[in-house]
């Protein structure tokens, strides 16, 4: 045998090197942007909305449902959801479609979180959720990328997966919750 014959193989977990590398690149980007960036506190108006704030808070609200649904439709592909045995042929193309409308939500929010604020510092909760911002578009970078790579170690995916859903629910509860909480119901 000879010294090629004998070479180890590199594990899948090696081949999630570079998509994290790329992922916290995303995240810090964003975080130095918003930091550096002074904040304009100019906003776009949304018919419908009596402000941004409220406009925001219901398109996260919205993202927050779409990754329920994003959970519970992974939960039945993966045949980890009590009581279903093997998941209807159109569960894919559920978790797809709400994964893309989750997505195509939250960035006018935090387009417009980062435009109009900034990576704000002016309370425990509003620091965690600029953290939480920049964590879910670095790791929703990683999931996307891990998803479209052959070779990825099998637990690659609902790890990253499970994250990006984590993050989400995480900015939720620290913007939109707070709001509701704080106004009401308003729209």
């Amino acid at each position: 045998m000879t010294a090629e014959t004998v070479a180890p193989k590199s594990s899948g977990a090696a081949k999630l090197i570079v998509p994290a590398l790329i992922g916290g690149a995303v995240a810090l980007s964003l975080g130095v942007y918003g930091r550096l960036h002074e904040g304009t506190l100019i906003t776009i108006s949304v018919a419908g909305f009596s402000s941004i704030v409220a406009a925001k808070t219901w398109l996260a609200t919205i993202a927050f449902v779409l990754a329920l649904v994003q959970l519970v439709s992974a939960l039945a592909m993966y045949g980890r959801l009590p009581g279903v045995k093997s998941a209807p042929s159109w569960i894919g193309g559920l978790h797809r479609w709400s994964g893309r409308g989750a997505f195509l939500v939250a960035v006018p929010v935090a387009v417009q979180c980062l435009y109009a604020l900034g990576f704000e510092v002016t309370s425990p909760r509003v620091i965690i959720h600029s953290l939480l911002g920049c964590f879910f578009f670095g790791v929703f970078t990683v999931k996307m990328l891990v998803l479209s790579r052959k070779g990825m170690p099998g637990w690659a995916l609902p790890l990253f997966g499970g994250l990006v859903f984590a993050a989400l629910v995480g900015i939720w509860l620290t913007s939109s919750l707070w709001f509701f909480q704080t106004h009401g119901l308003k729209f």
